[in-house]
């Protein structure tokens, strides 16, 4: 694809002094990341796959709103629209641009692809509420094959088989067994994960309050790399370093390490990414309602972060879990302590993929952002290793290779708002409230609560020996209900925010 590109940015002008002779692009595709949405790695894979197969590439870039999408594709006369997306809340902005192609009586057929789509979401969500077609491409390779169908001398066909295809999966879909029964939110909470706080000693953390880092430097996150999600984002699956020696894969993944090795070398001879971080150690205590209470160390309430609890039918004697457990409850008369961060090491990254675009280089363009995520959580990473030896320091004695951090040896964990724990990503403003994030590292949040710079990594520290990750799955209505009082919101902002966590959600 790279010197593909290159080849083209040259022939261009001869192209351009002989158009008439020219062969047409094979079709126009425009590609934008939804409103709210800052991710486009996958976004910008899929376009420069396209485009190197003739297929004239109309790039809106980020959190581009449905009408701008819409009034562009009308304006460049585009045969085909690709939305992408990585967090849950760009999964609903798709199935408004659906409705409004579908209101507008508009004709273009939809490309959904992002890290959080599926053809489930598709065919129940989006399919229903546009009569041409959608379809999900999981990953860039398709999408050429798919396009080409959508667009080819046998469209009509395709797009039937494509709609048939989509409503046998969504009947089957939505008549399928319930698999499992949910207790109610009582009873979960009755047989919640119990600690013995008579008898738990708390370590006292070193030091309490906000700590801001300015200026990171990255050579010292290069040990913390875990570089086998990087080989993912092109579509080359395998652990690293096995990846390497692939039968299948091997020699692709191969070249792709020495490219960014190249790239990696480059950014920090002439530090062109800045790394910044704020966290915090509090004192901390939960409530019967599965909350956490931050307080400041004169004993005065900051936020309070609020935790969901495992729902789904478990055999006896089996705990539901909610990451208020792993908190001294209120009434314990014990003072407990919890932390909170945000890392980045996005800023200088939009410049520098900017500057190859400029040079036709796409390749290393989507490289440079790559690199700069594997920054991000090698940072979340390594900061929370210094947290738990030196600012907690519950685990002063730590002696942990990478390959024990990736596999999450260490004490204590780190989950983050939007993952399997703690799938809302509502938490996020209070994490933003207690640490002051876009004061003090100029991370800000956007309407759909996407970090940006995209190279960002937020989350939640807690240092208790019995604290471990797990999956949340889905929950009942009468624990909607309960979260809405809690959270202060309507049931239909609650039901709209944790959807794909809901019993009948997708």
């Amino acid at each position: 694809a790279r010197v593909m590109k290159k080849a083209v940015a040259y022939l261009q002008p001869f192209i351009e002094a002989e158009k008439d002779g020219a062969k047409p692009a094979n079709g126009k595709i425009l590609m934008a990341t939804v409103k709210g949405d800052v991710h486009d790695i996958g976004k910008n894979i899929v376009s420069v796959v396209l485009g190197c197969n003739n297929y004239e590439i109309v790039d809106l870039g980020v959190m581009v709103p449905a009408e701008k999408i819409i009034q562009a594709a009308i304006e460049h006369q585009v045969d085909v629209i690709g939305l992408s997306g990585l967090i849950t809340p760009s999964l609903d902005e798709m199935v408004y641009i659906a409705s409004e192609l579908e209101r507008q009586n508009l004709n273009f057929p939809l490309l959904i692809g992002g890290a959080t789509t599926s053809k489930a979401h598709t065919a129940v969500k989006i399919d229903l509420k546009y009569k041409n077609a959608v379809v999900h491409v999981n990953d860039a390779s398709r999408a050429v094959n798919v396009v080409s169908s959508l667009l080819g001398d046998r469209n009509k066909e395709y797009i039937a088989d494509l709609k048939n295809d989509y409503s046998e999966f969504r009947e089957k879909f939505l008549n399928r067994q319930v698999e499992k029964d949910y207790v109610s939110i009582e009873e979960a909470r009755e047989n919640k994960f119990k600690i013995d706080w008579n008898n738990e000693e708390i370590f006292t953390p070193n030091q309490l309050g906000i700590t801001v880092v300015e200026n990171q430097d990255l050579r010292e996150l290069l040990p913390f790399i875990d570089w086998s999600p990087f080989f993912r984002s092109w579509d080359l699956h395998g652990k690293y370093p096995n990846i390497l020696e692939d039968e299948v894969v091997g020699t692709q993944a191969q070249e792709l390490f020495k490219d960014a090795q190249v790239i990696l070398k480059r950014i920090l001879d002439e530090k062109l990414l800045t790394a910044k971080a704020v966290f915090g150690i509090f004192k901390a205590n939960s409530t019967e309602k599965d909350d956490i209470l931050i307080f400041d160390e004169d004993n005065k309430q900051k936020v309070k972060f609020i935790t969901l609890r495992q729902q789904a039918q478990r055999s006896k004697g089996k705990d539901y879990l909610a990451l208020s457990d792993f908190i001294a409850p209120q009434n314990s008369g014990k003072v407990d302590y919890m932390g909170a961060f945000c890392v980045t090491t996005g800023f200088g990254t939009d410049e520098l993929a900017a500057e190859y675009e400029k040079a036709g280089d796409d390749y290393n363009a989507i490289m440079v952002k790559a690199l700069a995520d594997r920054f991000a959580e090698a940072y979340a990473e390594f900061l929370h290793k210094k947290v738990r030896t030196e600012y907690w320091g519950y685990a002063n004695q730590e002696n942990l290779s990478n390959e024990e951090l990736i596999a999450e040896k260490y004490k204590g964990i780190r989950p983050a708002p939007g993952y399997p724990a703690c799938p809302d990503h509502l938490e996020k403003h209070a994490i933003w409230d207690l640490l002051k994030v876009e004061e003090n590292i100029g991370v800000y949040l956007t309407e759909s609560l996407a970090m940006f710079p995209t190279a960002a990594v937020s989350g939640y520290y807690f240092g208790s020996p019995h604290a471990k990750y797990f999956g949340l799955g889905k929950i009942a209505e009468d624990q909607l209900k309960d979260y809405s009082e809690r959270k202060g919101i309507s049931l239909q902002e609650a039901r709209k925010w944790l959807n794909p966590n809901l019993a009948d959600g997708i």
